[in-house]
């Protein structure tokens, strides 16, 4: 009886702490399991979680509130939810034996110019998918390979940065230097199954996820192969299907020292000493790939030295908008200390990150013709923020200072095609304030710099930690040095012992973390006046009128 009056409540009054360690109890418990190599015991815990009313709201709350791409509608036309469709949805996840709903595809332009198609599911199918995940991420957190980072909790670009860095750091290697073609639209459905091993409800649920019919412009397709990218479990399945190649690149290899494969998604790098070992490994690579349907893309494979040049290729190779290359110094600017190896690892941003972010900037300047400063600040602050803080784990300060000088003369043709009758002096008085140092500003706002963000060393996550292991001291100390949060955040999150002001729960590395300003004066920054909390909760605390 208590259970059917505790669904009845409404959606916004329901115990969420209790939920949320519900579920990551279980999630641990999975993953201890998994750990012992009991499967019998992790799919009956799996059982346990996906038939869990915390599991579901969890759920339909991260696919309704938490994504804050939810706005994008799948062939059911539903973009948002209400608190009693919510709770409706949540209800109706318990059944596990749903029909799959056909999928919209809707394309969005990448970086090259080229369209990425993507997958939106309906709304349903999206909380059936994060619910699934919830059950299947801690199985397979315990067998990943170790140098895997892309969509795993806990791990970033800069993590498989310091990986190579640590591979090369005492001795120049060759690196193949490659990505797999057409990665998420290729993959085997029966391959990847296979791989699975799943119980059989998920496994007829990711099935019918994989066979789902596709809606482009009208027309209905039947995909062949592939996971349909939009998808909130499309990342995991990527990753299971890739899972091995670095294991069986590491068996095969002839050479006594063994190579380093660092994978990042369907990008993936091979570091080794030995030229021929480089060309056997890519051998033995593109025939694994064969296996799951996939193969490597000519045109982005190539093998290039550290240190030298190599088939009319320039020392270092790019990955993940970082150039890493070694560079020949004297014996007292050396890599190493105990052997004077003579060369010296640089990790900095690459020229083509540098070219794609000195144009976007330029549009936004050029889209800002006709708007004041203070919306040209607004909207010009958070891109330079999240590029520096990017950047700010390796050598960066040379070109920070580099970009800085760019961003100063866009400003100021933008301040002179403003002012055309005015003179140089006119324009810089105008824009450019001495407030601590010289500013663009207006002075209530006011364009952060780039040589304004500190550079250092990022610590690379350990390579069989997992947030399932409940190691709490470890992952709020790394969090708190994640390199993608501004200064402002990770000073937050000290302050309040890397827990959430309003449902006190800890934050975990994959959650939406965002700044409350306690008096509702968004442009009072004083920490005082700053609270971190959690996406939902912020939505909350702001429907709810909550003073923290």
């Amino acid at each position: 009886m208590a259970h059917v009056q505790r669904r009845s409540e409404d959606w916004k009054s329901l115990p969420w702490k209790q939920f949320q360690r519900n579920v990551f109890r279980l999630q641990k418990r999975i993953y201890q399991a998994m750990r012992c190599g009991d499967f019998k015991r992790v799919h009956s815990l799996q059982r346990l979680l996906l038939r869990s009313w915390s599991a579901r709201c969890l759920a339909v709350r991260q696919v309704s509130q938490d994504n804050r791409g939810k706005r994008t509608p799948g062939v059911d036309g539903v973009a948002s939810l209400t608190p009693k469709q919510r709770l409706a949805y949540a209800r109706h996840l318990g059944k596990l034996s749903h029909k799959t709903d056909p999928v919209r595809r809707v394309y969005i332009l990448k970086v090259n110019g080229e369209l990425r198609p993507l997958g939106i599911p309906t709304m349903f199918h999206r909380g059936l998918q994060a619910l699934v995940k919830l059950a299947l991420e801690p199985e397979w957190e315990v067998v990943f390979e170790p140098n895997s980072y892309a969509f795993r909790p806990g791990r970033c670009p800069q993590d498989a940065i310091g990986s190579i860095f640590n591979f090369i750091r005492l001795k120049p290697k060759f690196a193949l230097d490659t990505d797999i073609e057409k990665c998420f639209d290729q993959i085997d459905h029966q391959a990847l199954l296979r791989k699975l091993r799943t119980i059989r409800p998920v496994a007829n649920l990711i099935r019918g996820w994989l066979k789902a019919a596709i809606v482009d412009n009208g027309m209905t397709i039947f995909p062949e192969a592939g996971t349909p990218q939009g998808g909130v479990i499309s990342p995991l399945l990527a990753n299971i299907a890739l899972h091995g190649l670095e294991t069986y690149l590491i068996e095969v290899c002839p050479h006594r020292n063994k190579p380093g494969i660092i994978r990042f998604a369907d990008d993936f790098v091979v570091l080794h000493e030995d030229l021929d070992t480089v060309l056997f490994l890519k051998n033995h690579a593109e025939k694994w790939l064969t296996q799951m349907g996939l193969r490597l893309k000519p045109s982005k494979t190539r093998i290039v030295h550290t240190l030298l040049e190599h088939q009319d290729h320039k020392p270092g190779f790019d990955f993940l908008g970082f150039n890493i290359r070694q560079y020949p110094v004297g014996k007292h600017h050396t890599s190493t200390y105990r052997k004077k190896s003579g060369f010296k690892t640089i990790i900095k941003p690459s020229k083509k990150a540098q070219r794609r972010y000195i144009r976007k900037i330029k549009a936004v300047i050029h889209k800002h013709r006709g708007n004041n400063q203070a919306a040209l600040i607004s909207e010009l602050n958070p891109i330079i923020r999240g590029w520096s803080n990017y950047y700010r784990t390796c050598s960066a300060k040379h070109v920070f200072g580099y970009m800085d000088y760019h961003v100063y003369r866009m400003l100021f043709r933008w301040a002179a095609y403003r002012h055309r009758n005015k003179n140089f002096g006119w324009c810089y008085r105008r824009y450019w304030r001495n407030l601590r140092r010289i500013d663009f500003s207006d002075g209530n706002s006011t364009l952060i710099k780039h040589k304004a963000t500190k550079v250092y060393r990022h610590a690379k996550v350990k390579g069989h930690k997992s947030p399932f292991d409940g190691d709490w001291v470890y992952w709020s100390a790394r969090l708190g040095r994640d390199p993608s949060k501004p200064a402002r955040v990770v000073k937050l999150l000290k302050l309040q012992d890397g827990k959430c002001l309003y449902c006190k729960l800890r934050f975990m590395t994959d959650n939406i973390i965002e700044v409350h300003h306690r008096n509702g004066d968004r442009v009072d920054n004083r920490y005082l006046n700053l609270a971190l909390l959690h996406g939902h909760c912020h939505d909350q605390v702001h429907a709810n009128a909550v003073c923290l």
